[in-house]
């Protein structure tokens, strides 16, 4: 395989589409296009070491629950399940945008960080965006008064037994991310 050609096809600022031209295995000339969110007029010169977005794994300490949102996702044209997430800003460290944005989106505060993952890729066949998942405990009351105006968040703390009856109901959307969290905290997670 060999990448020949990569051409920006949009200029957007948080996301932009991508031609690719390729030689496959058998040397015949093939065309991908892909999303990215890189600066990059070729964004396979990015460095995939700082992710583009954290997605926060939160837990509640008083509660002794998993925190998710229940999001409006114009993409599915309804509501998805998840965790909260968002775009690491310039200059911002992963931790920060992930306390940022558990209280922006959650009203609630990061009391301790557990753990910290290095740059995942959910969807490489569509995009090259990267996230760090970061797993913490949390305190406080939740509140959507910091949401932004394209946002409507909802947030959902649950036990094991409530994350095993979400997980059950066909009809509900989640985020890959968040099933496979929430899947584990509901088969095998002790509080």
């Amino acid at each position: 395989m060999e990448i020949k050609s990569v051409k920006k096809l949009t200029d957007y600022k948080h996301l932009n589409l991508f031609s690719i031209n390729y030689q496959d295995r058998e040397n015949c000339g093939k065309k991908w296009i892909f999303s990215s969110r890189s600066k990059y007029l070729n964004p396979l010169e990015k460095k995939h070491t700082n992710p583009d977005a954290v997605v926060i794994v939160p837990l509640h300490v008083q509660e002794k629950k998993l925190v998710l949102i229940k999001e409006f996702r114009v993409c599915l044209g309804g509501y998805q399940f998840g965790f909260p997430a968002g775009l690491v800003d310039r200059g911002e460290t992963v931790t920060q945008a992930g306390k940022r944005e558990l209280y922006e989106e959650t009203g609630l505060s990061v009391t301790k960080v557990l753990k910290k993952s290095p740059a995942v890729f959910s969807s490489s066949g569509m995009t090259d965006e990267s996230v760090s998942l970061l797993f913490v405990q949390c305190r406080g009351k939740p509140t959507n008064r910091f949401n932004e105006t394209s946002e409507d968040i909802q947030t959902i703390m649950l036990s094991r037994e409530n994350a095993e009856d979400l997980l059950s109901d066909t009809n509900t959307k989640f985020d890959v991310k968040s099933w496979i969290i929430l899947n584990t905290f509901a088969s095998c997670v002790v509080i």
